[in-house]
């Protein structure tokens, strides 16, 4: 039975494709560049778009909101994109404290100045801050959404405990957690995340399907893990990368896999995956040879 499913995920009240795309390496382009890559996402069918205000301090970019500011002025030239996406950010990240969840609501303000929009609709805290009480970010939070500036709410890199903790003194959802996932990195199998997803129907978004693109192809890889995505490539006529995007996908929790890439074709190619057939034994075949070792 092929664990792939091609229908749409929940987030919250809206439906999102099983692809999206991230925006972190949305940097140093020409704005027409920028606008091809997101308008072959959304002719492609991924319909998330997913930034953060911190996103400009590395793949070439220069400062603190310059993915945000590029996007801003995209969306300025290109104002029709708008209506065909779901709009994503992310903040609390503030370089040098390393995070501070006390000013989300400066933070979220300044986000949407530079994405030049009224309202996003997906905002996540982007790393817990170990020095804010939940309740004090909830109510922060609570204030973004009673004031129209963010349709819903999510986080990114939380433990369990850290979503209950806030989960507690939210009036609404949160709806959507944005782990790190891939063949490579199997932390949300084992240390609960998919599993409180699936308890609390949140949308799972994995972040680096490609691993920062080492799933790309198979340098630096293990030879057992090389094997068996090369195989499963030769099998579905397709290349690993894609085993990998497909890999991302075939959980229960539904994953969304948000591509990197900025660019046209490889985001294109990337919905390949969605073709792809892959069963239990395929899966566990990928996650073994990941570890290194057999499951008990």
């Amino acid at each position: 039975m092929n664990l792939i499913s091609t229908t749409p995920r929940r987030l919250g009240d809206v439906e999102i494709a099983p692809l999206g795309l991230g925006c972190w390496r949305l940097v140093a382009m020409p704005v027409a560049d920028a606008q091809a890559a997101v308008e072959s996402a959304l002719d492609a069918g991924m319909n998330l778009v997913d930034t953060a205000d911190v996103y400009g301090l590395d793949w070439g970019g220069q400062a603190f909101g310059e993915a945000e500011a590029l996007f801003g002025n995209m969306l300025h030239q290109a104002p029709q994109l708008r209506d065909r996406m779901v709009l994503a950010t992310k903040g609390g990240i503030v370089p040098g404290v390393p995070y501070d969840s006390s000013r989300l609501s400066d933070a979220c303000e300044e986000s949407l100045a530079r994405l030049q929009t009224d309202y996003v609709d997906l905002y996540q805290i982007h790393r817990p801050d170990l020095l804010t009480h939940p309740e004090e970010v909830a109510r922060v939070l609570e204030d973004l959404v009673s004031s129209g500036k963010i349709r819903a709410v999510g986080v990114s890199n939380f433990t369990t405990s850290q979503v209950d903790a806030l989960q507690a003194y939210l009036p609404f959802p949160i709806v959507s957690q944005q782990p790190e996932y891939s063949a490579l990195h199997l932390d949300p199998l084992f240390n609960g995340t998919f599993d409180q997803c699936m308890t609390h129907k949140t949308a799972v978004l994995a972040w680096s399907p490609l691993a920062g693109g080492r799933l790309a192809g198979t340098d630096g890889l293990t030879n057992e893990l090389s094997e068996v995505l090369v195989s499963l490539a030769e099998r579905e006529s397709t290349d690993v990368a894609t085993i990998a995007i497909a890999f991302t996908l075939a959980h229960p929790a539904n994953p969304v896999a948000l591509i990197g890439s900025t660019n046209p074709e490889r985001i294109r190619a990337s919905m390949e995956a969605l073709k792809v057939s892959l069963d239990r034994n395929d899966v566990y075949q990928i996650i073994q040879a990941s570890m290194g070792e057999s499951l008990p």
